[in-house]
């Protein structure tokens, strides 16, 4: 029989080790709204989880403007989703700082009280989207795969399984998961004149792509919604920053549109995350004079 002492030393023991092993997917608190699919070292293995987002940052749909026409469909396609009717991926493409990923989580705060959850994987990790779909396959959620900034080199893991689990692979992903990524590239993968250089005609006067350009452009067309970004005027620019200054209790006086727009002009940009930024600042630094007044 163990003593005491000796019971409560060997439950620590047991208690550390248990903190080397990989999570089951029955210790998975699928109470969470959102989670993070993160890999970790076991013992000298690498595994991953889910971990759930204790603090999540949801964003407001009235802060997303200048992107009705995105908006609208981004979230016709996810209602569809929630209510169990068919529904696409989606690839949001275009211009940095435009609020792509800002709609996404807009999207999430809207529907994540109808059983919406999201799951944030990094490109690295997309090698275990076949494991995700599978632990998330016999959920009643519908589960939301975000991958943000997605684009790919020559040869960099994650692409083929990428494209496996949006179409072509014998294994389906299931009705309750979908994937919904941004990029700054269209096509995801870089282009090279070479490329072009490639292609060919036939004696019909039709050109045929060369087989490096379908491959680059298969990946993109696997998403069944494309939403496009483009840079914003200087009128967008500032009612965007009004909009977000107003949000975090900022004045609108005569200072106010000369400020952002040196703002913008010191980062040689006009985007919603510029617009963003500067309203944090003015709307501290004004809201600070206040204060100290």
């Amino acid at each position: 029989m163990l003593s005491p002492d000796l019971e409560t030393r060997l439950a620590k023991v047991l208690d550390r080790l248990d903190n080397l092993l990989p999570k089951t997917e029955a210790e998975v608190d699928w109470s969470a709204k959102a989670f993070r699919w993160r890999r970790r070292n076991y013992l000298g293995m690498s595994a991953g989880e889910l971990e759930p987002v204790e603090r999540i940052a949801f964003v407001e749909e009235s802060v997303i403007i200048n992107a009705d026409r995105q908006k609208e469909q981004l979230f016709r396609n996810t209602e569809q989703f929630v209510k169990g009717l068919p529904a696409n991926n989606v690839l949001l493409s275009g211009a940095r700082g435009t609020g792509k990923s800002s709609l996404i989580r807009a999207c999430f705060s809207k529907y994540c009280n109808q059983g919406l959850r999201l799951i944030e994987v990094d490109k690295s990790d997309l090698r275990d989207l076949a494991d995700i779909a599978r632990m998330v396959s016999h959920r009643p959620e519908k589960f939301i795969v975000f991958c943000d900034d997605l684009s790919f080199e020559f040869g960099e893991g994650g692409y083929k399984e990428l494209k496996a689990i949006l179409d072509g692979s014998v294994a389906s992903s299931g009705d309750n998961l979908l994937v919904y990524a941004t990029s700054n590239r269209r096509h995801l993968m870089p282009e090279k004149m070479s490329d072009n250089l490639a292609s060919s005609m036939d004696e019909d006067g039709e050109l045929h792509p060369a087989e490096t350009i379908e491959e680059k452009m298969s990946l993109s067309e696997r998403f069944g919604l494309w939403l496009s970004f483009y840079p914003y005027s200087q009128k967008e620019y500032l009612s965007i920053a009004k909009v977000w200054t107003e949000h975090f209790g900022g004045t609108i006086n005569e200072e106010w549109q000369t400020e952002a727009l040196q703002f913008a002009l010191q980062r040689g940009s006009r985007s919603g995350r510029v617009a963003y930024q500067f309203s944090r600042d003015w709307a501290g630094r004004t809201r600070l004079e206040k204060e100290d007044a």
